[in-house]
């Protein structure tokens, strides 16, 4: 029976519900528009037919952006949202030091004498490294070597200064105040001040905060279930339309097309709209944390698609989640784009450190780094329904593959998943930036 493709590919739901979720604005964890965001998400779940749609409630450590300014002596030379803003979870303060550009930020970078200076690096990672440095780990390189500010300069071209938190879940607040510039204001700062004694000044607060993750089930009431996750919040700067309102409509239109095959499902599959993702996945966490392992037979999360059109799923080297995918692939004759390196970032990784199977669902793009996301240009005028609908395709067909009784996914051991990042040169920034799970 293939009437469910037609279904999805005319359907509206999914885009629907991305637009509902753009138009309301600042979705930062913790605040009233995330809330929002989650209780349409919760509505949503149910309105396609989910059961036992809710909300369940954390405490967070909030945080709310006031002014931020980069300054020589008395001049203020970048204050405004085109070339400079707070990153999330910076403390609140002024720093002053001597102006250094590290350029990419390298972890060797850092081993020149930097106690005491305001450092600047890129948001991205050249190809002749062979692996992507995330803004946390320069955050925390420059912590460790003395420096008393954090400059991060965005690569991609347009006044469009970068967001993005810092801190760790022991300590939420970073240590060193941290901002975002522009690629056209760090490409001044570095071309006029290298040496110069600058003022990098934050002004933020630091409240306590409810966030929550909108769950809902689909499918038989079996023990074990299958977790088809997004998260719901975004950054307060932009709509948050790729990342990742995106991700929250395509699991809604997955959502409403296996809500019409119900009786395809050998396995119960629990949806969740996670929130507090981009602060720490906070809300994947405690899920994680209070599921049994055992029940969890593998965690299909979406996170910044609907941009790329060719779906990516990053499986973590889980040979039977690799099958899967292979077998989507081949029955629809269409690309999927296949990964077996670890990606310890996003909902599924809390599941995944674990040894629990996860993808980490995508889209394919040409380039490095996250492009247009986590900026103010991360809008809905960016994306196209039609992607949305044919990776929603894709992606109910592998949650129903998934689901069947007959497909066996084989957990990893702690052992297994330590080696792996430590093979893959990952494991000193994870322990630098206080992730390191094992």
């Amino acid at each position: 029976m293939t009437d469910w493709i037609g279904d999805t590919f005319t359907s509206d739901v999914g885009w629907n519900h991305l637009e509902s979720l753009v138009d309301v604005g600042d979705r930062m964890a913790g605040s009233a528009g995330e809330r929002a965001g989650l209780e349409r998400t919760r509505d949503a779940f149910a309105n396609v037919g989910a059961r036992d749609a809710r909300i369940e409630e954390f405490e967070i450590q909030g945080w709310e952006r006031g002014d931020s300014a980069i300054r020589l002596g008395d001049d203020s030379i970048a204050s405004d949202a085109h070339s400079c803003i707070a990153l999330p979870r910076s403390p609140a303060g002024e720093a002053t030091g001597e102006f250094v550009d590290l350029d990419y930020g390298l972890p060797e970078d850092f081993e020149d004498d930097l106690d005491g200076a305001v450092v600047m690096v890129s948001s991205t990672t050249p190809d002749s490294v062979d692996r992507f440095i995330h803004r946390r780990e320069k955050y925390y390189h420059a912590v460790e070597a003395g420096a008393a500010a954090f400059v991060f300069a965005n690569h991609v071209e347009g006044t469009l200064p970068p967001t993005g938190s810092v801190g760790t879940a022991d300590a939420p607040i970073g240590d060193i105040p941290a901002v975002g510039v522009s690629k056209e204001t760090g490409a001044r700062l570095a071309r006029r001040h290298e040496g110069d004694e600058l003022t990098v000044d934050v002004d933020c607060s630091t409240p306590e905060a409810t966030s929550g993750n909108a769950v809902a089930d689909l499918g038989p009431d079996t023990d074990e279930y299958l977790v088809l996750s997004s998260h719901v919040d975004a950054h307060d700067i932009a709509e948050g339309a790729m990342d990742n309102g995106a991700g929250t409509a395509t699991i809604v239109e997955v959502a409403r097309a296996l809500a019409a095959r119900e009786d395809d499902l050998d396995r119960r599959v629990r949806l969740v709209g996670f929130g507090a993702e981009e602060v720490g996945l906070v809300g994947s966490s405690q899920y994680a944390a209070a599921a049994d392992p055992d029940r969890v037979r593998a965690v299909v999360n979406v996170d910044s698609n609907v941009f790329g059109r060719t779906l990516k799923l990053d499986h973590h080297g889980f040979d039977a989640l690799e099958a899967a995918g292979e077998r989507v692939s081949e029955r629809f004759d269409h690309p999927i784009s296949l990964g077996g390196e670890l990606v310890p970032h996003s909902d599924h990784w809390p599941f995944v450190q674990r040894g629990i199977p996860g993808y980490m669902v995508s889209g394919e793009t040409a380039d490095r780094g996250r492009g247009w996301g986590h900026t103010s240009a991360d809008t809905l005028d960016k994306l196209e329904s039609r992607n949305l609908r044919e990776q929603a395709i894709l992606l109910t067909a592998l949650v129903v593959d998934l689901a069947d009784a007959d497909v066996s996914t084989a957990r990893k051991t702690d052992d297994e998943i330590a080696a792996a990042l430590k093979a893959e040169g990952k494991a000193t920034g994870m322990k630098i930036t206080g992730d390191w799970p094992f």
